[in-house]
């Protein structure tokens, strides 16, 4: 049976969708994109405050904000801005979901630090370490799921792999090398969280992505974004 194929703004395939259907999913898809930029920039937030490691651009970040006195979500921003326009000479298209993710993210992170207490002792630490990258998971698999394109950095990342010919593994493996051991030098917090999150984020990621996936038609199919910036979450 032929299926009908509709593109998003960012050029995912939405299989076996019709664009009255696209339509009527566009809710869901908006609620799981903000949602998810939202609570990502929260997950960022609890592992900031465990004090255990960053994820790899948030050790950057971090590095970042003590050397110019920003705040660490003003810095995601300024960064995400910065990547986005790396863009341009590789020939990526942004969407919806690629320009939101550069704000919300470090507006959600820097309104949660202003919110969440101090963390002492390890009682505390390791369960929002552990919170901060589960959470992580859940935010990435809502908001690649609702295909409005990935974030600024995902993009670099498979543009680097499209303009290069080298895997989306290695490119995303050189570009984070390099962000950790930046944002370390400026003293960004590595540690225990930073090696965990690189462990567990792909198949925490694809666990959710599946868990989030948007039905395409009443007879069973799902939305599946089946882009690049799933293949930068899942292929480390």
């Amino acid at each position: 049976m032929c299926q009908a194929t509709t593109t998003t703004s960012r050029g995912h395939l939405l299989s076996g969708t019709t664009p009255e259907t696209t339509k009527r999913q566009l809710p869901r898809r908006l609620t799981q994109l903000y949602v998810g930029l939202t609570l990502y920039g929260v997950s960022s937030a609890l592992l900031v405050v465990s004090g255990l490691g960053l994820e790899p651009w948030n050790v950057l970040h971090q590095g970042l904000a003590e050397l110019t006195g920003l705040s660490i979500g003003a810095v995601s921003i300024v960064v995400g801005a910065a990547v986005l326009l790396l863009w341009i000479p590789l020939r990526q298209r942004p969407g919806l979901g690629t320009v939101s993710n550069v704000f919300v993210v470090g507006l959600a992170m820097d309104a949660s630090l202003a919110l969440l207490p101090d963390a002492h002792g390890w009682a505390v630490r390791i369960p929002l370490m552990v919170s901060g990258i589960v959470l992580n998971g859940a935010a990435t698999g809502l908001y690649i799921s609702a295909a409005f394109g990935p974030g600024p950095r995902d993009g670099l990342m498979t543009g680097l792999h499209q303009r290069t010919g080298r895997s989306i593994r290695l490119m995303r493996t050189l570009i984070e090398v390099v962000v950790v051991a930046t944002g370390f030098a400026l003293g960004g917090t590595v540690g225990v969280g930073t090696v965990l999150y690189a462990l567990s984020i792909g198949p925490l990621a694809q666990f959710f992505l599946r868990r989030f996936a948007i039905p395409a038609t009443t007879t069973g199919g799902v939305v599946a974004s089946g882009g690049p910036s799933e293949q930068a979450i899942l292929q480390r």
